[in-house]
């Protein structure tokens, strides 16, 4: 993969999931370095007097000590940790290797004398690891393989050891990295058809209230005498809306996403324009508020609950809308005096592809963190009580009406 599209793949899941799981393994890579960093010096000072060139030595950690201090914030994450970094380190880990050849005595090298940089190779090659996976780990762990080989003591059973444990460790962490980017990206995935698949089960819900409120529409305007143009046209506007969004809904083609500002709506003004000859409305005297798209919905649903019983509860049937506004969530039950329905009923309506309970109403009441409950049996007609608790109330979007 390439430089940028690791990138981008790196700054996607960063971005995405906020806190990445990989974050804790840099950090343990930029500790390691600087720990290991220490134990390079220490081991220098106990045993300098017995290199050939001491002085060569204290120069290259020296150097080492400064790059270590210098690229420790570019080792807390991947973003950071570029290219050109990484290479720098390598550089530097190789050079410290011949080096080690050059200024130590040949005694101790036949010995297994560590390198001036000791353990701290190790740190570049978990920093390929974390930024490019365990192919880059193997690669760079081979570069420093060789120069190990070649630069100080030859193929020796203490150098193939070393090496064996190098390969294995940066090529362990690559792969666990790409493992957990590989996760996130599938988590990031799954969410993202999550929040789709709840915004198209909202947007239905509504274009299945606009395709009752034409339905209504169309009944009434068919019972009165109108002679003129003008309802054919205002009925042809609000069929093309409705079918436009139906068909946007069923091709999965991009949605109207809009919001409204959080500011707070009487929820009695929504519901005012739902009482009539055969429903009454018994509301609070003081202002229920609530933020304007929970209001919003919340009014949707008992509008929903309020046309199944026109729908299904007969002509002469009533029905009686109460809100009570309590401190800790605002209830509104609506019930009527209809036939009422078998238990079982909702069920089958919602296998036959009849929504109007199950996402204008409970669907609604979900996305607010609320509840829909609905109570009936035959000849007593039906009870639904929807509930929305004032604390934790979700930001819902504003579909279209």
């Amino acid at each position: 993969m390439t430089d940028d599209g690791r990138t981008g793949a790196v700054g996607g899941a960063v971005a995405a999931g906020g806190m990445s799981v990989e974050h804790p393994l840099w950090r343990a890579i930029s500790y390691f370095r600087v720990l290991a960093l220490a134990y390079a010096l220490i081991r220098y000072f106990n045993s300098y007097l017995e290199f050939l060139h001491p002085v060569a030595g204290w120069i290259y950690l020296g150097a080492l000590t400064l790059w270590t201090l210098a690229s420790t914030r570019a080792f807390s994450g991947p973003l950071r940790c570029t290219w050109y970094v990484l290479g720098t380190d390598l550089t530097l880990a190789v050079t410290g290797i011949v080096m080690s050849g050059l200024t130590d005595a040949p005694s101790r090298i036949s010995h297994g004398a560590p390198t001036l940089p000791t353990i701290w190779a190790a740190g570049t090659v978990l920093g390929f690891a974390g930024r490019g996976g365990w192919r880059w780990a193997a690669a760079a762990g081979s570069v420093i393989g060789v120069a190990n080989i070649l630069g100080h003591g030859g193929p020796t059973g203490d150098n193939i050891h070393n090496i064996v444990l190098l390969m294995v460790a940066g090529c362990a962490i690559g792969y666990v990295i790409e493992l957990a980017r590989a996760s996130e990206a599938t988590l990031t995935r799954a969410l993202q058809v999550e929040a789709a698949t709840r915004e198209r089960e909202r947007l239905s819900r509504d274009i299945h209230d606009g395709v009752l409120q034409v339905l209504a529409l169309v009944q009434r305007r068919g019972a009165e005498q109108s002679g003129g143009g003008a309802d054919f046209t205002e009925l042809g506007r609000l069929a093309g809306e409705q079918e436009r969004a139906l068909r946007t809904l069923m091709s999965g083609g991009p949605l109207p996403a809009q919001r409204e500002p959080a500011q707070p709506q009487d929820l009695r003004d929504l519901l005012t324009p739902y009482a009539g000859e055969r429903v009454t409305l018994s509301a609070p005297g003081t202002p229920v508020l609530l933020p304007a798209a929970a209001a919003g919905e919340l009014a949707a649903a008992v509008g929903a609950a309020v046309d199944n019983v026109r729908r299904h509860a007969g002509p002469g049937a009533g029905a009686w809308i109460l809100v009570e506004d309590e401190p800790e969530a605002v209830t509104v039950s609506i019930r009527d005096d209809g036939p009422g329905f078998a238990p079982g009923r909702l069920g089958e309506a919602e296998r036959a592809g009849r929504l109007g309970v199950s996402q204008s109403i409970r669907g609604r009441l979900l996305d607010l963190g609320g509840t829909a409950e609905l109570y009936s049996s035959p000849g007593e007609g039906v009870e639904v009580e929807l509930r929305v608790p004032r604390s934790g109330v979700r930001d819902v979007p504003h579909g279209v009406r």
